[in-house]
């Protein structure tokens, strides 16, 4: 667990929300969640690298770098788990637990959409050896809302996939006994 360095912690607030086409409405109104519950919210974009939607290697490096510095300063994460372009969650946010995990940071994760994995992924069939996309490649169907690595990181800290962020906000502040 990480020690925080003073009373209002910090919350890195993933998710696909960076590509709506105004974010800060987004980050807004987390920041308002966090900052009731005594958080504080610090969002993707807040380093300031990439406000003008830049393209190319060195714009995507400095952006990747800036995303990894906020998740290193923050005492812990919220992930966005919602399904994004397909039947499972952002990539990038993916990644971003990853990290954070491997930095020993608490990941709280939340899910707007409460189907099971299975039940999102185009074309499944049930067929006699376990459910089958439209290619014929195997799904995993094993009672989750998306893969079990990601959902496993979460369970393991004894923690369920909320249904809300702000719910999510309340679990991390109950986490830390607040």
């Amino acid at each position: 667990m990480a020690v925080p360095r003073n009373d209002r912690l910090k919350i890195y607030l993933a998710g696909p929300e960076v590509f709506l086409p105004d974010p800060q409405v987004a980050a807004r109104k987390k920041r308002e969640i966090c900052e009731r519950h005594g958080f504080e919210g610090v969002f993707p974009i807040d380093s300031g690298v990439g406000q003008d939607r830049p393209s190319g290697l060195e714009a995507a490096m400095a952006i990747y770098q800036a995303n990894v510095d906020l998740i290193r300063d923050c005492d812990l994460l919220i992930a966005n788990m919602t399904p994004f372009r397909g039947p499972s969650m952002d990539v990038g946010t993916a990644f971003e637990m990853g990290l954070a995990l491997a930095l020993e940071k608490p990941v709280f994760g939340y899910s707007e959409d409460r189907r099971e994995y299975r039940e999102r992924v185009s074309g499944a069939t049930n067929a006699e050896d376990g459910w089958r996309d439209e290619n014929g490649l195997l799904v995993e169907d094993v009672g989750l809302g998306d893969n079990l690595m990601l959902v496993g990181a979460i369970r393991k800290a004894g923690w369920e996939v909320a249904e809300s962020f702000e719910t999510c906000v309340r679990q991390a502040r109950a986490w830390y006994g607040r």
